[in-house]
């Protein structure tokens, strides 16, 4: 340690960095707490959070649950981080589709409908319908055909060279093997079926959302990323989870909805498949919807890329997940798999393998077929061929095998269209899909509205929807006992307390947190984390003397903690993103599109990120050398308000107190993806304000400029369902008062066990007067 003695600590942590931190240097400040340094030479930091981000090109393994039961919370979980994602959870209203259905064509067996479904305000699902001909029985198996990014989509049209390749290459057979999409619909109409091929967005009849729009988008249209006009890929469009993948998703559900309905179609026979992006759209059906009895995904599932369009990336869509366990929610309903000469190539070794696994434990082996065919991308013959076997099996359509295509005549563009005269097509503009992304956001805030909770029944209701969708958002619950650990880098002690400059580390997921500690030689057990908005250095003075308001908690007995959080502090990453002790963007992917789904699909945003530096907090805390029978957690300013309510929500069971500030800030008011504060679906869920009724029956201070605001209804309404109003504490303070306003209020906590409801005279609220509280506050006691 001499060397630490003759160099200060601040110099010590620059060296560290610079062995560590390729091309990046801490830069010099002269502000209090500078010397406050927990890395050293010898303890450089070693946070996973700092390398490379993930992207949908990396690997992406799996291995299945070792039992049902696991598999089966494992599941739940996943199936709405899948729904949170597309911005269905809740689903959004079901309105009635005004279903048309005209201009049919006859072949030889079976006939060919248009068909135009309203999905919603000026949003359509269009496609063509195969009805075989002369069907034996009343009522047939539908199956729903979403395509892949093929050039004009349902009207694709391989061109005469292509067919002459492919058939060369024993791909294709017939002329009419030039319409592949349509080439699956004939033979399965042939076979029995009633079979939906429908228009991704932006393709064929598709409208009013552009290809270019949907799929090519690529930079940001800054006329459309403001708060009160805003469009796709802006933030607005973000914090409310309405994305590409989602609205495709929704045309999806509705399709299914419409096909399961059909006089002529049995409802517990329904088959979906899909290749390519349309791949995507079938095992995320099948991952969500419990009503497909079989699905085949071809050329798509793989440990490998996971899907490179706009439609097929949301936010926290593969956030600790990957295509092939999305594809294993299916189980234990039949899946088929067919892989190519792309990214799919090693599905017989990387994946296929682990989801026998799966299938065998559910003990439905047989419901899983995969196979690899030595073919380009395709859906061809070859891969079809199978698929008509599969759904032969498992939606029981009596054919005779090996199941032969025969040539058909394919459909022309102009007997294929839904659009004509009486039925014009809609035309695109800005206006159409501000009307679109409007009408969803609309229902949202009325499924919102009726989630207030007015009682128990009402309370759990809220914590169920909006309490899971906030499960997800941060993607991370408290840590356990054995979960994390922690190391001294310096201890200085005096007569009155203990200085730990500690590193907490939360071992599986390698992250970091540089976390000052002081412990007073009269400690009460009791241990307050104080959450700032730039980090511990705020709250010191030289030498790393505590502020005097630290000072008075530290005379009370309690324990301090002050960390800096993932960005802050000594954690920061020195970047040019960074403008001085403040992130201003967020990292993204290396990617050329501007679409947030490439980056948050598969990592943690630094707001989700900090808060779970909170929760290691919390765990180390409850847990640590020194366990703390109270654990109290202070966030204030307009960062560390939100991202402490947030956690305490996460860690309810573990917190006895919550404080917090958020000098008015609110998500809605973020106009771009890489702001820190981002959150996406956080304006859907209620922002701010949305977080609180979760947090009943702790005890909270809410001490902020304007808590009087009818947002802040919401905390009263779910304190007052559970008989917890005195519990909740409102005040008026100005930014000045905040920090003494939430220390004094904590001290009165400290030693009453039992509700207490405490505010400086003549500022109580009328709404948080005290009331008569019907639950028992005992503090929680570390085991």
């Amino acid at each position: 340690m001499t060397f630490f003695r003759q160099i200060s600590r601040r110099t010590a942590l620059q060296v560290a960095l610079a062995s560590v931190t390729a091309g990046s240097t801490i830069g010099r400040r002269s502000v209090r707490g500078a010397d406050s340094l927990v890395f050293t030479a010898e303890h450089a930091p070693l946070d996973r959070r700092r390398g490379v981000l993930k992207q949908l090109n990396d690997y992406f393994p799996w291995e299945p649950s070792p039992s049902v039961a696991q598999w089966n919370t494992r599941a739940e979980d996943l199936r709405q981080q899948v729904l949170v994602a597309a911005g269905l959870w809740p689903m959004p209203t079901k309105r009635p589709l005004n279903a048309v259905v005209h201009g049919q064509i006859k072949r030889d067996d079976y006939a060919v409908e248009r068909v135009i479904l309203h999905t919603g305000d000026g949003l359509f699902c269009t496609g063509s319908l195969y009805r075989p001909l002369n069907a034996a029985t009343k009522t047939r198996p539908g199956i729903l055909c979403p395509h892949g990014h093929w050039p004009g989509g349902r009207f694709h049209d391989h061109g005469e060279e292509k067919l002459k390749s492919e058939i060369e290459s024993g791909a294709e057979q017939f002329p009419s093997g030039r319409h592949p999409l349509q080439a699956r619909c004939v033979q399965l109409a042939r076979m029995g079926c009633v079979v939906f091929l429908y228009d991704m967005l932006g393709y064929a009849d598709s409208g009013p959302l552009t290809k270019q729009l949907i799929h090519d988008f690529k930079t940001k249209r800054p006329e459309l990323e403001n708060i009160d006009r805003w469009g796709l890929f802006s933030a607005q469009s973000e914090l409310r989870c309405l994305n590409v993948l989602g609205l495709q998703t929704w045309n999806s559900i509705r399709a299914l909805d419409w096909i399961s309905e059909l006089d002529d179609v049995d409802p517990k026979r329904i088959g979906v498949t899909g290749e390519s992006g349309g791949g995507t759209q079938t095992f995320l059906l099948g991952a969500i919807d419990p009503r497909p009895t079989a699905l085949f995904a071809a050329v798509m599932v793989s440990t490998a890329m996971q899907g490179g369009c706009t439609c097929e990336n949301a936010a926290y869509l593969r956030v600790g997940t990957g295509n092939v366990e999305l594809a294993a929610l299916i189980a234990p309903r039949p899946l088929g798999l067919s892989a190519a000469d792309d990214w799919t190539r090693e599905l017989e070794t990387k994946g296929l393998p682990q989801l026998q696994k799966h299938f065998e434990m559910l003990d439905v082996p047989g419901n899983l077929q995969g196979k690899y065919f030595p073919f380009e991308h395709n859906y061809n013959r070859v891969s079809r061929s199978m698929m008509y076997e599969f759904f032969n099996e498992h939606l029981k359509l009596g054919q005779s095998s090996p199941i032969i295509e025969r040539d058909f005549v394919p459909l022309t563009r102009d007997e294929a269209t839904v659009w004509y005269d009486e039925h014009p097509a809609p035309h695109y503009s800005e206006e159409a899909e501000l009307r679109i992304l409007r009408d969803f956001a609309t229902d949202q805030g009325r499924q919102f509205a009726d989630l207030k909770p007015n009682d128990v029944r009402t309370l759990d209701t809220y914590r169920r929807v909006i309490g899971g969708a906030w499960n997800v958002m941060i993607g991370r619950r408290l840590p356990g006992k054995g979960e994390f650990t922690y190391r001294h880098t310096d201890t200085v002690s005096t007569n009155s307390l203990t200085k730990f400059y500690t590193i907490v580390r939360l071992t599986r997921e390698e992250e970091e947190i540089a976390t000052l500690i002081y412990v007073p030689k009269h400690w009460n057990k009791q241990t307050a984390i104080w959450v700032t908005d730039t980090g511990k250095s705020g709250l010191l003075k030289e030498n790393d003397a505590p502020i005097e308001l630290i000072r008075k908690l530290l005379d009370a007995g309690f324990s301090v903690v002050l960390p800096d959080l993932i960005y802050q502090g000594e954690s920061r990453i020195a970047e040019s993103r960074i403008n001085g002790a403040s992130l201003t963007k967020s990292r993204e992917v290396a990617l050329s599109r501007d679409s947030l789904g490439f980056t948050a699909g598969y990592n943690h945003l630094p707001f989700a990120q900090r808060v779970h530096d909170i929760l290691t907090l919390i765990a180390f805390s409850r847990y640590g050398e020194n366990r703390s029978m109270r654990i109290h957690l202070l966030g204030l300013g307009r960062i560390a308000g939100p991202l402490v309510a947030a956690a305490a929500f996460q860690a309810k069971e573990a917190i006895d107190t919550v404080a917090i500030t958020t000098d008015g800030f609110r998500f809605g008011g973020i106009t771009t993806i890489r702001d820190p504060m981002m959150v996406p679906g956080a304006v859907k869920y209620g922002d701010v304000p949305g977080l609180l009724p979760l947090l009943a029956p702790t005890r909270l201070l809410i001490a902020d400029t304007s808590p009087k605001d009818d947002a802040m209804q919401l905390a009263l309404a779910g304190y007052a369902a559970v008989g917890a109003s005195r519990k909740l504490t409102l005040l008026n303070a100005n930014p000045q008062q905040q920090m003494s306003t939430a220390v004094g209020w904590l001290l009165t906590q400290q030693h009453r066990p039992d509700v207490r409801h405490w505010m400086p005279a003549g500022e109580m609220s009328q709404q948080a007067r005290p009331s008569r509280c019907v639950l028992s506050c005992r503090p929680w006691h570390g085991s």
